[in-house]
């Protein structure tokens, strides 16, 4: 029996999942996990970011950046992977935002070394 792993799969420690925008495998520690919820107002399903990987249900995974999310959103990766019924209606736009706030902490996090000491 032949396994469908890839030479690049043999380096990941742990569980690999694929991310629906680049369809790229990764750790599943690299990946933020998304689920279908309600969205407590409307109650309508939208598409929630869970970094804590521990809402119940069905989940897909996404590199939290936001050239993978634009992707997904345009290939409508989410209903598909979340199994949800129609896409009509449904939105990720806490996905983006969630993803956006990750760029932008990421740039303005001060960088921790010290240049002086370089030789």
């Amino acid at each position: 029996m032949t396994s469908s792993a890839g030479p690049d799969d043999s380096a990941l420690a742990g569980p690999v999942r694929t991310c629906v925008g680049c369809r790229q495998r990764a750790a599943r520690s690299e990946l933020l996990r998304v689920t279908a919820g309600s969205d407590g107002s409307t109650g309508q399903t939208v598409v929630l970011p869970d970094p804590d990987a521990t809402a119940p249900g069905r989940g897909a995974h996404l590199h939290p950046t936001p050239g993978c999310y634009d992707l997904a959103v345009r290939r409508k990766a989410f209903a598909r992977a979340l199994r949800l019924a129609g896409v009509g209606g449904r939105s990720s736009a806490p996905v983006g935002d969630y993803v956006g706030s990750l760029a932008s902490s990421n740039r303005t996090a001060p960088t921790t070394r010290d240049w002086s000491s370089s030789s």
